[in-house]
């Protein structure tokens, strides 16, 4: 539920008025699906005391993901970073594996994690997805994979990577936890590369509470990846090979299921108020909203602006700021690049301008709240906020300087921190 109109700056919650919105809007607030439909499938799990070890919800899970990704193989695990591990495993990925900066932490520390150092890579600033002029450049003769992500589900360039990994003789995975349900030139985004690993966690608009799992048309490498999901058993008392513990537990699955009948209602949901973001924020100096190719199947799960500082006159951080005091939770992305967060900035230090567009791209890019907790009243009071921002950078600017002095002041004298409406925090 919304407060009311923003019209003035004085309305805005960082500056003296009511937050926006009572509770904290997250982004990748859980959808949730047909709760009865959810309760019955748990019930039965219950009732059948199958928790887990390839019971009927998982098989029937790979199956539909599978089919909706149009490949022979679905391998469903416990988390998407789990399923990322046992992919470089099983393709024996080792040495050097090429990867962008812009991506989640995982898809670095999945590398590290087994010793496989990744080598960041700067990305195409008309996709914000890894540039295959980059990687050509950055291969060695240690290189032995490339890692593409498809950032905000929007896929990358494919073909181009396909075809260089194959002149190269490189293995290729890419990183699909954004794109699920999404397509590229009519085929679902899935049957790419040598595999390909979705995420379903929580924040993803199709969830298994946690879950990942990676799709590929290889029956070899899938042969193998279930082997190492599950210790290696390839039946009681047989282990033949190294593995560990990935298995996608059954009450998983029918969350996973659940969330599967309802994938054209949450993508309605979505693109409902994706449109709805674009026409709020048509024509604002400085903010892009990211733009789908309506040519393709998209989930839409990710509204993204990019602030351009020196048109707007505001900063992402500041307007991030700004909608934190309206408890409207958006959220920079991928800050500050991978090849800045530990252990990479120590013991991979990259100067600064190397990676220019991650760098460029890191400072601009926040996401905004959607789903279906969040409904058109609630989109159209965070475009006004937006709106009223933007219009107003100078004035904003100022405010935000004395508050944040006030601040200082505060803090150097122990008061606390000064809250809104002048009140001071504590502790």
């Amino acid at each position: 539920m919304t407060s009311g109109a923003k019209d003035r700056l004085d309305d805005l919650a960082i500056f003296g008025g009511p937050p926006a919105f009572a509770e904290r809007l997250h982004v990748g607030r859980p959808n949730i699906g047909d709760r009865s439909e959810l309760l019955r499938r748990i019930n039965d799990v219950l009732d059948r005391r199958w928790l887990t070890n390839k019971g009927p919800y998982v098989r029937e899970f790979e199956q539909r993901v599978a089919e909706l990704a149009g490949v022979d193989h679905c391998v469903a695990m416990c988390n998407g970073t789990v399923a990322l591990e046992i992919a470089i495993r099983a393709l024996e990925l080792k040495g050097e594996v090429i990867v962008p900066s812009f991506t989640f932490i995982a898809t670095a520390h999945a590398l590290q994690w087994q010793e496989v150092t990744p080598v960041f890579c700067d990305v195409d600033p008309a996709t914000d997805n890894i540039d295959p002029a980059q990687v050509e450049a950055a291969i060695t003769p240690r290189t032995t994979g490339i890692i593409g992500v498809h950032v905000w589900g929007r896929p990358c360039a494919v073909e181009r990577l396909e075809q260089l990994a194959r002149q190269r003789g490189l293995r290729l995975l890419f990183d699909a936890a954004h794109a699920f349900a999404c397509s590229h030139r009519g085929r679902m985004i899935g049957s790419f590369g040598d595999a390909e690993v979705y995420s379903f966690h929580a924040t993803k608009f199709v969830n298994t509470f946690e879950g990942g799992a990676v799709v590929t048309n290889d029956a070899e490498l899938a042969a193998k990846m279930r082997l190492m999901k599950n210790f290696g058993f390839a039946g009681y008392d047989n282990v033949v090979c190294i593995g560990t513990n990935g298995k996608m537990s059954e009450v998983s699955a029918a969350m996973g299921l659940t969330c599967l009948d309802s994938l054209d209602d949450i993508v309605a949901i979505n693109r409902r108020n994706y449109e709805a973001y674009r026409r709020g924020l048509a024509g604002l100096v400085g903010v892009e909203v990211l733009a789908y190719n309506d040519q393709e199947r998209n989930n839409f799960q990710y509204v993204v602006l990019k602030i351009d500082e020196e048109q707007a006159g505001i900063s992402r951080d500041q307007l991030v700021s700004v909608l934190h005091s309206e408890n409207i939770m958006a959220r920079r992305y991928f800050y500050p690049g991978c090849h800045q967060m530990e252990p990479y900035r120590s013991r991979l230090p990259y100067p600064a301008g190397q990676l220019p567009n991650t760098e460029r791209l890191v400072q601009q890019v926040l996401s905004l709240p959607t789903g279906t907790s969040v409904d058109l009243n609630g989109v159209t009071a965070i475009n006004q906020i937006v709106r009223l921002v933007v219009a107003n950078p100078r004035a904003v600017r100022r405010r935000l300087e004395v508050c944040n002095r006030a601040t200082r002041d505060a803090v150097g004298r122990g008061d606390g921190c000064p809250g809104r409406h002048g009140r001071v925090h504590h502790g």
